[in-house]
């Protein structure tokens, strides 16, 4: 029986296929098994998947005959597997060597965290550089932070089965946003945490289909957090839901969308210590993090004096607003 259960979905992915297979390969942890579910690809991604099967007793691998989409796929591969830790991959990304090994590591060491992710690094088609992911550590940012910022990546994500499984699994026949909607219902039963360490090359490219250029796919990606927002507080206001949103994408507000957002997030965040998601003591943790988000949505002059005024007098107890 594995530790690991690798599982990976593959939908005409041959371009990338064979970095991000054999990335994996290359782990230096070896207590695993890599399941490769082709999603009714067309390309010459099956060729290349039964190519790796034959040289590595590791690999396994499902062929679709048509595309289901990656929730159903990772919840079929999922069945099929026997690991007591799942880790995501996508087909288009590339592992650095010690990935698994320090997520088994961290996961063994610290039984009170459900769901790890780990720091990456986006690159173009050709693997360079295109910028780096701040990601927060600390399970109460995490989760904060799925209304207003940067949370997890999928592909480095590794998790207990038990809690996979008992969670329910992926959302059926979801085709965006799967891990937002998973998450927002693990964060009920289990804490997160995000390695330092940039394990994962993020490859962005031509192919994929970004949340930010598709209205339809925005508006099915919004709905796992607008259930979330309601179970949290009885309602979710779009003009809230919007005005995080815009934070995420990191614009800048005017004064009163600012004092709007204020009084949002202090709402969000007194919701989910009173649900138990973020535990009390990291009140100020989040508090101090509010702060510097709102401070990212004003106008640049008004950002120069903030930043003057916080280090000149400290940042004080005061309201948000």
């Amino acid at each position: 029986m594995p530790l690991v259960s690798v599982i990976m979905p593959v939908f005409n992915g041959e371009k990338y296929l064979a970095a991000a297979i054999e990335s994996i390969l290359a782990q230096t942890f070896s207590d695993f098994e890599f399941i490769i579910v082709d999603d009714g690809s067309q390309d010459g991604s099956a060729g290349i998947i039964r190519s790796y099967e034959r040289r590595d007793r590791r690999i396994r691998s499902l062929r679709l005959e048509e595309n289901v989409g990656q929730a159903d796929v990772r919840n079929q591969a999922t069945a099929l597997s026997r690991g007591h830790f799942i880790a995501a991959m996508d087909c288009d990304d590339v592992c650095l060597p010690q990935r698994l090994q320090k997520q088994v590591d961290f996961l063994q060491s610290n039984p009170a965290i459900g769901v790890l992710g780990t720091g990456a690094q986006a690159v173009d088609e050709d693997l360079r550089t295109l910028f780096r992911f701040d990601l927060p550590e600390r399970h109460a940012l995490i989760v904060f932070n799925l209304f207003v910022g940067s949370f997890l990546i999928h592909p480095t994500v590794m998790l207990r089965r038990e809690l996979l499984e008992s969670g329910g699994g992926y959302e059926p026949s979801r085709r965006t946003a799967i891990d937002v909607e998973l998450w927002s219902r693990l964060m009920w039963r289990a804490r997160f945490a995000n390695l330092p360490d940039r394990l994962l090359l993020y490859r962005r490219h031509g192919a994929q289909n970004h949340q930010t250029r598709d209205a339809a796919l925005r508006e099915q990606a919004r709905e796992p957090r607008e259930r979330l927002l309601k179970r949290l507080w009885g309602e979710a206001p779009r003009e809230a839901l919007l005005r995080f949103e815009r934070m995420r994408r990191d614009e800048k507000l005017g004064w009163r969308e600012r004092r709007r957002a204020a009084r949002d997030m202090a709402r969000l965040l007194d919701a989910m210590i009173a649900a138990g998601i973020i535990d009390p003591g990291d009140r100020g943790l989040v508090f101090a993090h509010i702060q510097r988000r709102l401070e990212g949505t004003t106008p640049r002059l008004w950002q120069m004096f903030l930043h003057w005024r916080r280090h000149r007098f400290g940042s004080g107890k005061g309201g948000l607003g």
